[in-house]
This record gives C-alpha cells, structure tokens and sequence, in this order.
C-alpha cells in the first residue's frame, strides 16, 4: 500500500488520477481505517488529505454564507455557534453520526463519499442547498450536493476527483432548517428513515420557499419536489401537513430488512416529514433554535 501526504488539492487530484488499483481518501477516518481493519477494503493507494491548509477551517464568508474545509469534524460545527445559529437542522444531522469520539473525526464529505443512502447528513445538505467544490486535473468546479451519490456504496466522482470544499449557502432572514431520524435505539445507529426540511417564511408566516429530503427509504437520498410544494403558500396549517406527509410516504420506494418494513418505513416518513416541517417553520419564525 502506498501513503501520500499531499500539500494542495491540485496534487491529491494528480496522484488519484495516477493511482491504479484500489484508491481511499482519508480525512476523518471513521470509514475508511475501520473497512481497513475489518479487511473489507485493501486500498492500493491512500491519499490523507487533512493537511492540506484550510481543511478543517469553517470560514462565514462576507454574503453570509459558509465555506467548511473537507475535513472539518461534526463536533467543531456542533460548538461553532455562528454555524449552528444559522443552519441548526444542518448541524444536528452531523451531530447524530457515531459516538462523542467519532464525531470529533467525522466529516461531512465523508458521510457523503460513503455512499450510504442512510447517511444522515445528506438529506440535511441537500435541503440547504450545499454544494461542493471538486477538483480534478481540468481544475476546479462546484456542484450540487446530490450530484455525488449514486447507489448504495457508489459515488459519481470519477478517478482524480477530489473534494476540496463545501459550500453552504447564506442563511437569510425568516428561516429554518431540522433534521429528525428513527433509530430503533437512542442513539449510535444507522436511520431507518431520516429527513430533513428547510423553509423561508413571509413577514406573515406564509411559507415561500421549501426543501424536503428523505433518507434511508430509496437507494439514494431523495428530493422531495411535490412534497416541498404541498407547503409553498401555507402557514403550515394541519391540511397542508396532512398534504406533506401523503406526499413524503409517497415518494418512498424502500425495502423491508430486519430494521424495518417497508410498510413501517413509508409510514415513519409521512410522520417524520410534518415533525420537521414544524421544527423548521418554529426555527424560522425565530421561536426557537
């Protein structure tokens, strides 16, 4: 197995591009050095990208919006509190991944490249409207978020791509994101079914822009367009919650496991969605954060 330490993005892109056999990106770790000593995985190749300068920096940019290096862990963003103000659903979703000591290693970009549709921060993400920096030979591009997943344990990024920053975008005035997941346990497992919603209200509270996103229920995170505008022009009334769950439960294509029926799954997802729905209209309204 070969180990390089890059300095830039633009090396890292290179020395994948050259690669052969099986490649691995390490920056927190928290799947890539278990898949090693489980020996579910023997990469060829490892690339630890986490000392490249600016890689776990969390910058608010003048527009107000956010630029996260590629190996910030979960637990810096829990205690930066600018980020968690504005982006609390965003922040939570992180937080739920593993225990105390993985959170202080797990990043965003690594819950994403891992492929899971269970992963809780991609819906969380793709509701916000996140999108990512990849830098390859041709040089540097951004791309929406739900652009990377591609199946269970598959990703669109091609050989030489890399992740060099995410982007989230300026929080703005009267909105509010959340995160809910059902988890058999209290905490430390993987979502049965997960979903995030994110809102902007009126000055009198009428929704005017929606987000919904479900995980763990299709192959890969969904999002949920038909569902997002059951709540554009509302004050989230019950009709249109009734409207959103009908439309969340529909959009599921789940299978049965020993986590969960599909029946069960269809149904979590129509309550998680109008659960959301109500902590990101409160979080918009300014109630609570």
């Amino acid at each position: 197995m070969q180990y390089h330490s890059p300095n830039s993005f633009e090396d890292a892109a290179a020395l994948a591009l050259a690669a052969t056999g099986t490649t691995r990106f390490l920056a927190g770790g928290t799947d890539v050095l278990v898949q090693l000593r489980a020996d579910i995985i023997t990469p060829d190749t490892v690339i630890d990208i986490k000392n490249i300068p600016g890689t776990q920096n969390i910058t608010c940019n003048a527009d107000g919006s956010w630029t996260l290096g590629v190996a910030t862990p979960g637990a810096e963003m829990r205690e930066h509190a600018g980020l968690g103000q504005d982006w609390p659903g965003l922040v939570e979703a992180m937080d739920l991944i593993g225990s105390t000591q993985v959170q202080g290693r797990a990043t965003l970009v690594g819950n994403l490249c891992n492929g899971s549709p269970a992963a809780d921060s991609v819906p969380a993400m793709a509701t916000a409207g996140v999108e990512l920096s990849i830098t390859n030979a041709q040089g540097t591009r951004r791309v929406p978020v739900m652009d990377i997943p591609a199946g269970p344990g598959r990703t669109h990024l091609t050989q030489g791509d890399v992740i060099s920053a995410v982007h989230i975008p300026a929080r703005g005035e009267r909105g509010g994101d959340a995160y809910l997941r059902f988890i058999p346990r209290t905490e430390m497992d993987i979502a049965v079914v997960g979903c995030a919603v994110n809102l902007r209200l009126d000055t009198a509270g009428v929704i005017t822009e929606a987000s919904v996103s479900l995980g763990a229920v299709a192959p890969t995170v969904l999002v949920l367009d038909d569902a997002a505008d059951t709540l554009i022009g509302s004050t989230l009334d019950d009709a249109s919650l009734d409207r959103l769950a009908e439309a969340a439960s529909a959009a599921c294509n789940p299978i049965s496991d020993k986590r969960g029926t599909i029946e069960f799954r269809t149904h979590v997802a129509g309550v998680l969605a109008k659960r959301a729905a109500k902590i990101a209209y409160a979080r918009a309204q300014g109630v609570t954060k």
